[in-house]
C-alpha cells in the first residue's frame, strides 16, 4: 500500500497508463484479426487492404511504447507474406 503522496500519485499514474496501453493494445488486435479474417476469406483486395492500416497501427502503438520496434516488424512481416502467398 502506497504510504507517500507521490507514491499514491505514482499507483494514479500506473492505472492511467494501463488503461490506455490496454486499449492500445487492443486496438493492434483487432486491426490484427480484420487481416486474418480477410486471409481466411480468401479476399486477397479486402486483405491488403487491412494490412496497410494494421500495419500502421502496430508501428504506432510501437512509438507509444506499447510494443517493441521488433516485435511489430515480426507480425507485419508474417502477415503480408501471408497476403502475398494467396496471390500463388
Amino acid at each position: 500500500m502506497a504510504n507517500t503522496s507521490s507514491a499514491k500519485k505514482m499507483v494514479r499514474k500506473i492505472a492511467r497508463r494501463t488503461a490506455v496501453n490496454k486499449a492500445r493494445r487492443s486496438r493492434v488486435r483487432t486491426y490484427v484479426k480484420k487481416v486474418e479474417l480477410a486471409i481466411a476469406a480468401g479476399d486477397q483486395a479486402v486483405a491488403k487492404a487491412a494490412l496497410v492500416t494494421a500495419e500502421s497501427e502496430m508501428m504506432r502503438a510501437v512509438s507509444k511504447g506499447v510494443f517493441h520496434k521488433n516485435t511489430s516488424s515480426r507480425k507485419v512481416s508474417r502477415l503480408s507474406a501471408r497476403v502475398k502467398a494467396m496471390a500463388a
